[in-house]
């Protein structure tokens, strides 16, 4: 058996179930959560399964007993834990694994024994406490999975024909990271050629637009370097579905407002306007109105905004030192 927090889960974690995991037939690893802390226990334990999931030896056990964390925390602190533990095992294990100094005397309580790995952590020199504190300089340490929940997201807004497609990509490339397309472009561009006939946006098609931008954003958070660029987000999408229809899926407005977004590189107005099939708002009051459409939804989402405008190398000096603001702070 192998018992953690896995708050979040790490390669020091992955390192000790497979040190487990070579030394016995079968493999039971408890994933024990409060509701009071600051990742969901269904959501690591979801992790877990996802990373281990190859392996029909190993199983996962998410345990959301309430128990005390420490020994001076209950006076029964050690009987507790063991009635957890026989509770939540299907088979009472004979071997508990650890690298933690309480292994000993845990498993003494329990009547298992003790085989420990890297007490000291100097394979893996890294904790869950540590990685919740600077995530990206723990980058390295973390599973796939994970990383989309820590990754710094970086949303490039603004009305149409403001150049925002061309920074997100060349932010991306500058900052050796993956960026994520604006999804409606795609999906209309491939309407239009299917069809043989220009496809302007339809209400029916704002679900569709939201759910592709959306996974395609958690997808690509997975293999960024820390740092995720976005060409655009569900605020976009919620803008314009109020604009063009007066009316959003509620569910769309609501995710907008729950995304996890470190900041927001909002490209002013002041770039030509250049026409294509899916733009139509070019007139200089058109996009005035645009743009205090945009900036009232980023307010209501109470969102950290850094303007961006002048000159293309003007705009991207302003992005990179932004951005770059970000990393310094994790």
């Amino acid at each position: 058996m192998v018992l953690g927090k896995f708050l979040p889960p790490h390669a020091g974690h992955l390192h000790l179930i497979e040190f487990a995991r070579a030394r016995c037939e079968r493999l039971l690893v408890l994933a024990c959560s409060l509701k009071s802390e600051p990742i969901a226990g269904q959501v690591r334990a979801a992790w877990l399964r996802e990373i281990l999931g190859a392996d029909d030896g190993i199983e996962v056990i998410h345990v959301t007993d309430e128990n005390p964390q420490y020994p001076h925390e209950h006076p029964d602190f050690w009987a507790i834990w063991r009635t957890t533990v026989e509770r939540a095992c299907p088979r009472y294990p004979q071997v508990i694994f650890t690298s933690e100094d309480y292994g000993e005397p845990f498993a003494r309580v329990l009547g298992m024994e003790h085989v420990a790995c890297d007490i000291g952590r100097e394979r893996f020199p890294v904790s869950g406490s540590a990685i919740r504190r600077r995530p990206l300089a723990h980058w390295r340490f973390l599973p796939k999975p994970v990383r989309a929940w820590f990754a710094r997201r970086v949303v490039i807004t603004g009305p149409e024909s403001t150049g925002k497609s061309t920074l997100a990509e060349t932010l991306a490339r500058r900052l050796d990271t993956v960026w994520v397309p604006e999804f409606a472009r795609g999906y209309l561009d491939e309407l239009n050629a299917r069809r043989q006939a220009p496809h302007f946006v339809q209400y029916e098609d704002i679900e569709p637009i939201a759910r592709g931008q959306v996974a395609s954003e958690d997808a690509l958070a997975r293999d960024c370097n820390g740092l995720l660029i976005c060409d655009t987000d569900l605020h976009v999408t919620s803008v314009y579905s109020h604009f063009y229809f007066r009316r959003c899926p509620p569910w769309v407005d609501e995710e907008a407002k729950r995304r996890p977004y470190a900041r927001h590189l909002f490209c002013e107005i002041d770039t030509p306007w250049v026409a294509d099939a899916q733009r139509d708002q070019g007139s200089a009051e058109q996009r005035k109105r645009m743009r205090e459409l945009f900036v009232a939804e980023l307010e209501r989402g109470n969102r950290t905004v850094s303007y961006i405008r002048g000159a293309w190398d003007q705009r991207l000096e302003q992005a990179l030192k932004a951005v770059s603001a970000l990393l310094h702070e994790a």
